[in-house]
């Protein structure tokens, strides 16, 4: 299968090894990544802060660059950005007088996937150990970031697919349900409900006794991710994408800040004795 990849603005600019640890996972599966040019935001912020006509640019962007591209579904390593794509642009995009940009709108976000749901859904995929590899024998918890569970359903998707890791230690999340506080430019105009959410949501990390959160929205990571630090909490947040991704050859390391390991090109990473790649 030829999927699209949907990088998305934020981990483009400060998440890239989410997208590349999205593309390893397809192509451990034998399918072919591509990556249509031109893309750049979903127009979210855009749309959530009141600005259609302002939006309506990005959303025919957004459009452009997945209507000139040959691929049979397109896929995000966010539940945030899909969920926008079908619920926001095309509305917007009516609403601004645009039916054409909408009816394309609607088109692309109907074959574009967030990424536990293509692989569950549409690739089959169920045991992240057996059928991907996966590798990561550390203590974690998960949180289910709020649009992909309100908005798209993605129920337990992300969730089974790191219980299913290989020697990974899962730990239930109290309260899981709850809001982060990130919610986009609600952070940035409550500032003080945001952090007070956060914490919350910190003390339910620490209690579960993981010392590793992982969700699929790297937004909220982020937001969770910074107010730990900040807090001087040994909690830190790492993609669900990352972890499908890690291996007992190449794995994630949490040694320090989160990291994907990638090779240099022409070189390979030593692997433990008794691994496979």
């Amino acid at each position: 299968m030829r999927i699209a990849l949907f990088a998305t603005c934020i981990v483009d600019a400060m998440y890239p090894k989410v997208a590349l640890a999205t593309v390893r996972i397809l192509e451990r599966l034998g399918h072919e990544v591509v990556f249509p040019q031109g893309q750049g935001c979903c127009s979210q912020m855009h749309i959530n802060s009141g600005y259609f006509e302002d939006a309506v640019p990005v959303i025919r962007n957004h459009v452009r660059a997945f209507t000139s591209t040959d691929y049979d579904v397109a896929v995000a390593p966010s539940g945030s950005c899909v969920a926008s794509l079908g619920h926001q642009q095309p509305l917007v995009a009516r609403q601004c007088g645009d039916a054409a940009l909408a009816d394309d709108a609607a088109m692309v976000a109907e074959n574009t996937y967030e990424l536990s749901e293509l692989l569950v859904d549409v690739l089959g995929v169920t045991d992240s150990a057996a059928q991907l590899g996966s590798w990561f024998p550390h203590p974690v918890t998960y949180h289910p970031s709020c649009h992909g569970m309100r908005l798209l359903g993605l129920g337990d998707r992300q969730k089974d697919l790191v219980r299913s890791v290989e020697e990974i230690e899962f730990h239930e999340l109290p309260d899981a349900e709850e809001c982060c506080g990130f919610g986009g430019t609600f952070s940035f105009k409550n500032p003080d409900v945001s952090g007070a959410m956060a914490d919350e949501k910190l003390r339910n990390i620490v209690d579960s006794g993981a010392s590793l959160c992982t969700g699929g929205d790297a937004s909220c990571l982020m937001h969770l991710g910074g107010a730990a630090s900040k807090r001087k909490l040994d909690v830190q947040t790492v993609h669900f994408a990352e972890i499908l991704a890690s291996t007992r050859a190449n794995p994630l390391i949490v040694d320090g800040p989160v990291e994907l390991s990638i090779p240099q090109p022409g070189r390979r990473s030593a692997a433990p004795v008794g691994a496979t790649r």
